[in-house]
């Protein structure tokens, strides 16, 4: 797709040095003319036609430990099977966490992948949202030159109704409790005109904790919407600018004044300036119109009301919704739990995601909507299997799991097979990549669908990912 939206770094005329030579050096490939260009990026952005109309994806952050939630291996010594003890669930022959009982009623619509393996030793969503898995490690802040995640690429095929945003990312950006902006939901090389609808969020705590590591205070809040210029990606000067470039692209290619495709390419940047003043937006947002049994049922809690706001994002039509679990310094600790690894997830995170997953999961069946709702539970890596010093586990990529819902997925699925430590797959390993791939066919998209990098490379969106065969019915 062309990129005409782009730097504002312009000549003494007005005009991007940058933009003019990527809007010249494109003539270059087959005698694609500015006006085949945007008649192809508006062919380009057909609905896709998959099973999952959408897509809810929570984000563990921080690396939830494996062996502890989903692969349980009871016969292991103590210092590998810690101290949790597996319940039955409703798929026979699969056993979860003790403390997990709501999930484990739902297992038999899910497919749990238990074999996740990858090297990216870094906490960042960027493989999972991205399915690239070759970043660098000690990478912390979102760059231009990062993947788009799949939410980005769903804005970038026009996918969602009109007067929502295609993508939504909550309670905030990655890492604003830490204050950087960690990678992952971005539109990356193709441009942060394909960022997502970010949400704002102002947590509240009941008390500071007594002791870091054994004392959470669960955040208490609403994720909330953003005025026009907290939009990084969507600010009126932006925005404005964007016009700007176009109404001067068309002064310089007056021939071309008449192009629908250029009308239509206005239409476009108006889009943006409508979604904070949409009354979908706005109404899915608004949390104050569920019964309070529904606010309870998934917890009143900041993770548990983002989920409830997912859904109802996309009953909006919103394609990509991901929430992130926030750290917020002392006060949340996420799922990187080099220490007190059994008591942060007794007394905290279980407990939220024990509420919240199964809420959603009978939330959507309920209302029709689980068949074309797809989701999808995971973080960035799994946890060590040997149990530390400080009661903890350590980072552990080699192993991890996904666990799917809805959308298009077989019920009552386990796939891949770990060690007796569940240390490294023994049977059908699944990169990050393969997740992706795997979410991007059920929406409909060819996951082996390319798009330009900074230097014009075409890049596969799944980055060599296949779909995954044995968990889509």
């Amino acid at each position: 797709m062309l990129r005409i939206l782009g730097n504002r770094i312009r000549l003494c005329d007005g005009i991007s040095r940058r933009e003019l030579m990527r809007v010249g050096a494109l003539s270059l490939f087959g005698g694609m003319t500015l006006p085949r260009l945007l008649r192809a990026a508006d062919q380009s952005s057909a609905p896709a036609r998959g099973p999952a109309k959408s897509v809810i994806l929570f984000n563990l952050l921080g690396g939830p430990s494996h062996m502890d939630m989903f692969d349980m291996k009871p016969e292991a010594p103590v210092e590998i099977r810690g101290l949790f003890r597996p319940i039955r669930t409703s798929l026979p022959g699969l056993t979860i966490c003790e403390h997990l009982p709501r999930t484990a009623r739902w297992m038999h619509r899910a497919s749990l992948i238990r074999t996740v393996t990858h090297n990216y030793n870094a906490h960042n969503p960027l493989a999972m949202l991205t399915g690239y898995a070759g970043g660098d490690n000690a990478q912390v802040t979102a760059k231009n030159t990062d993947p788009p995640d799949i939410g980005a690429i769903c804005q970038y095929l026009g996918m969602g109704n009109r007067g929502v945003p295609g993508a939504v990312c909550m309670p905030c950006y990655p890492g604003w409790g830490e204050g950087i902006r960690r990678p992952g939901p971005y539109g990356g090389y193709l441009g942060r005109q394909y960022d997502p609808f970010f949400s704002l969020c102002k947590p509240t705590f009941a008390r500071a904790p007594r002791v870091a590591n054994y004392d959470p205070v669960r955040p208490i809040g609403e994720p909330l919407m953003p005025s026009l210029d907290a939009l990084p990606d969507m600010t009126v000067d932006r925005l404005d600018g964007r016009r700007s470039l176009l109404e001067q692209l068309n002064d310089r290619f007056g021939a071309w004044d008449s192009s629908p495709s250029l009308e239509t390419m206005s239409k476009y940047g108006q889009q943006a300036f409508s979604l904070l003043s949409s009354s979908k937006t706005r109404e899915a947002f608004d949390l104050s119109k569920e019964p309070d049994g529904v606010r309870d049922r998934y917890g009143r809690n900041l993770s548990g009301s983002c989920l409830l706001t997912a859904r109802r994002l996309v009953e909006a039509g919103v394609s990509f919704v991901s929430v992130h679990a926030e750290i917020f310094g002392a006060n949340g600790h996420s799922y990187d739990m080099h220490e007190n690894n059994f008591g942060m997830l007794k007394d905290e995170n279980l407990p939220i995601l024990d509420m919240a997953y199964p809420a959603l999961v009978q939330d959507l069946e309920e209302r029709g909507l689980l068949d074309s709702t797809l989701i999808v539970v995971m973080g960035e890596m799994g946890r060590s299997p040997k149990v530390n010093s400080k009661a903890g586990r350590d980072h552990w990529p080699q192993c991890g799991f996904s666990l799917l819902t809805g959308g298009g997925v077989k019920s009552g699925m386990v796939y891949g097979a770990t060690d007796k430590h569940a240390a490294y797959p023994t049977r059908d390993p699944v990169s990050p990549g393969d997740v992706v791939a795997t979410i991007y066919h059920l929406l409909g998209i060819d996951p082996h669908m390319t798009v330009p990098d900074l230097s014009g490379r075409p890049i596969a969106i799944a980055h060599g990912g296949q779909p995954i065969r044995g968990v889509i019915a």
